[in-house]
């Protein structure tokens, strides 16, 4: 199985919650592609977002990493400029807001993607859900 290189850490996802119900709808080959697709797109540095509280996800966000003394930090680039920074935990959370002023909802949506939404953002990200 894949694992988004730079996202590996939210692995810890697992305590977080199962996706028993999404697991066989992943078996379509036609939502495996889809899902497969957005991972290499994530790769790439592009990610599908939701911004401003919308709810049609579309490639429009980048996605950089880096390394802080906190730990890696994801930074969700918005095609208007704006931006989201995500702190990766250790503690099996999986992400909170690096500055700390919002909760940070995340939702597995099979065992290769996660849903993660902060104030009226949504990004759908690979990881690997246990």
């Amino acid at each position: 199985m894949r694992i988004f290189s730079g996202l590996a850490a939210l692995a810890a996802l697992a305590a977080c919650g199962t996706a028993s119900e999404d697991q066989a709808v992943e078996s379509d080959p036609l939502v495996e592609a889809e899902v497969e697709a957005r991972s290499e797109l994530a790769e790439s540095g592009v990610v599908y977002c939701a911004l401003g509280g919308a709810t049609e996800l579309r490639s429009d966000c980048l996605i950089e990493r880096s390394e802080t003394g906190q730990g890696l930090v994801l930074t969700m680039r918005h095609p208007d400029g704006g931006f989201r920074r995500l702190l990766v935990t250790n503690d099996g959370s999986g992400l909170v807001a690096a500055d700390g002023a919002e909760a940070v909802a995340v939702t597995p949506i099979s065992e290769r993607e996660i849903e993660v939404a902060i104030g009226g953002d949504t990004y759908r990200l690979p990881a690997t859900v246990r």
